[in-house]
């Protein structure tokens, strides 16, 4: 029995169309099932999964989340883009949105965190090649992210997505 990756994650919102809009507008997302109200499942443009994500409503009453202040829970989910060039469009969309709240150069991804219309933080992000990888695999790196010379020094991938 083995593991083979994540499929999908499940996040309680304050409202799932909202979600489902700013997915959609954003991420490029599809709506796999849609219960007005109550739930929509999503999938992300080239994911073979049933669906990436799941959006449960649960009222506009509910309070932000405080994972990583005061509770326990989880951090952030990543998605993963195809090149760098996607990474800066995908920069320029969060930007205009009002959604991006940083950026980082982890030396093995290279990596844009944004918010959610409930403040959950995501991830948008492009793996450097293993074969790239060199002495910075297994340091925990967090540098200011220069996505304009990043495209220059992995130039030669760029065709290549």
């Amino acid at each position: 029995m083995s593991i083979t990756g994540m499929n999908h994650a499940v996040l309680y919102v304050r409202n799932a169309s909202r979600q489902q809009k700013f997915y959609e507008d954003l991420l490029g997302f599809t709506t796999v099932i849609d219960s007005p109200g109550q739930f929509v499942f999503m999938r992300a443009p080239k994911s073979e999964n049933h669906h990436d994500i799941a959006f449960f409503t649960i009222g506009d009453a509910a309070g932000a989340s405080e994972a990583g202040r005061r509770t326990v829970g989880m951090y952030h989910l990543a998605w993963e883009v195809g090149s760098l060039a996607e990474l800066v469009a995908m920069r320029d969309r969060m930007e205009a949105a009002g959604a991006l709240k940083g950026a980082s150069d982890h030396g093995a991804n290279k990596s844009l965190y944004c918010l959610d219309p409930d403040g959950l933080e995501f991830e948008v992000m492009w793996l450097v090649p293993p074969d790239r990888w060199g002495d910075e695999e297994n340091e925990a790196i967090i540098r200011p992210l220069d996505l304009e010379a990043e495209q220059v020094q992995f130039a030669d991938l760029e065709g290549s997505a």
